[in-house]
């Protein structure tokens, strides 16, 4: 556990250091981001870079391994199976085009079992992290999923991934399906601030299809440390997940 702590530490300070460096970078410069040859629809901007050049070089002395969104997988030396996975800035168009929620995510799993997460909110410079052996807060705040177990009095957070094919009919007729019963539905633009919403109580569910790992490694992390639960099962393309992530009082069935 004490490993773990230290761990847990490094990541908190890592996260709020690079949030400081981003913010203070766009303020001196204009946003640039340009759209990806390879997936039309997504965003990446200078920063990705930056912060991720910044989170990778904090964390490599510790020898775990690292996933991360712009440079994919770093193996370690060791036998262990901890990984970091990050997601150096989660809502980039949010953020380019100042229009919502976007944040730093730095998570520790263990294999295929979140250990930790940290989010740091870029928008309101707020610290989010936990994990099931730690509980988890805000800042120093606890925090703990809402109590509402009716379905048509929750609220569910979810969107349409780079990869959602909006053209299927079939895609489209099972995501109605699944929002349908809900009181209300929210597309945040961040799946990490998303999971933030669930672990907080501010909503009851996210649900996202083909989501890369890094999006949501370090939210779901958080979710069960706040008395939340979580599944996801393998997508399509490498790395990328189904996941369904609830408060735990809802019959989902």
């Amino acid at each position: 556990m004490n490993e773990l702590s230290d761990l847990l530490e490094l990541s908190k300070s890592v996260a709020v250091n690079a949030g400081s460096i981003v913010l203070e970078n766009s303020k001196k410069n204009e946003k640039e981001f340009a759209f990806s040859d390879e997936h039309k629809k997504e965003v990446k901007a200078r920063e990705d870079k930056i912060l991720e050049q910044y989170i990778i070089e904090k964390l490599k002395p510790t020898g775990l391994s690292i996933l991360s969104e712009e440079s994919g997988y770093f193996t370690n030396d060791n036998k262990t199976k901890f990984q970091f996975i990050i997601d150096p800035l989660d809502g980039t168009f949010n953020f380019v085009k100042d229009l919502g929620p976007c944040a730093i995510s730095i998570a520790l799993w263990d294999d295929k079992k979140p250990l930790f997460g940290v989010v740091f909110d870029l928008q309101n410079q707020q610290l989010f992290w936990g994990g099931k052996k730690f509980g988890s807060y805000c800042n120093e705040k606890k925090i703990e999923v809402s109590q509402v177990n009716l379905i048509d009095e929750a609220s569910v957070c979810t969107g349409f991934p780079v990869r959602f094919n909006l053209e299927s009919i079939s895609e489209m007729k099972n995501f109605i399906e699944l929002v349908k019963p809900f009181a209300k539905v929210r597309m945040l633009g961040s799946a990490a601030m998303s999971l933030v919403n669930v672990s907080k109580g501010s909503c009851e569910i996210y649900s996202e299809k083909n989501i890369m790992i890094w999006d949501v490694a370090g939210g779901l992390a958080i979710i069960e440390g706040a008395g939340g639960k979580f599944q996801i099962e393998k997508a399509s393309e490498k790395w990328s997940y189904n996941v369904l992530a609830s408060n735990g009082h809802l019959n989902l069935e």
